[in-house]
C-alpha cells in the first residue's frame, strides 16, 4: 500500500487546513489510518487515528477539539481537518496506515507498516 499525503502549506495562526491521505489500493474496514507529525528538532509524535469502519477515533491531547480525523472507504482516503492552528502545530505531517493494529498501539509510530511521504504545515504567528 502506498500513501499519498497532500494539503499542507503555510497558514496564519487561527487558520485552518485540511490534509488528505489517499491509499493506493483498497483499504478494509478494520484498517487504521492516521497522522503523526515531526517538528524541527523534536521527536515524531502521534496526532490522530481512525478505524475505517467509521467508528473509533483517537487524538493527541494537544489537538483535541481543534483537529478532526475522518475517513472515506470508498475513496481509500483519510482526512485531517485542522482548525484554530497554532505555531506549535508547525511540523511535517505523515500519513500512516496498518491493517492489524489493536487500539492500544494506535499512538505507537513503530506499529504502523505503511507511511506516506509527509506534507509540511507551517503556522505563522
Amino acid at each position: 500500500v502506498q500513501l499519498q499525503a497532500s494539503g499542507g502549506g503555510p497558514v496564519q495562526a487561527g487558520g485552518s487546513l485540511r490534509l488528505s491521505c489517499a491509499a493506493s489500493e483498497r483499504t478494509f474496514r478494520r484498517w487504521v489510518m492516521g497522522w503523526f507529525r515531526q517538528a524541527p528538532g523534536k521527536e515524531r509524535e502521534f496526532v490522530a487515528a481512525i478505524m475505517l469502519n467509521g467508528g473509533t477515533t483517537d487524538y493527541a491531547d494537544s489537538v483535541k477539539g481543534r483537529f478532526t480525523i475522518s475517513g472515506d472507504t470508498a475513496k481509500n482516503t483519510v482526512y485531517l481537518q485542522m482548525n484554530s492552528l497554532k505555531p506549535e502545530d508547525t511540523a511535517v505531517y505523515y500519513c500512516v496506515a496498518d491493517g492489524t493494529l489493536i487500539r492500544s498501539s494506535w499512538t505507537n509510530s513503530a506499529a504502523y507498516d505503511y507511511w506516506g511521504q509527509g506534507t509540511k504545515v507551517t503556522v505563522s504567528s
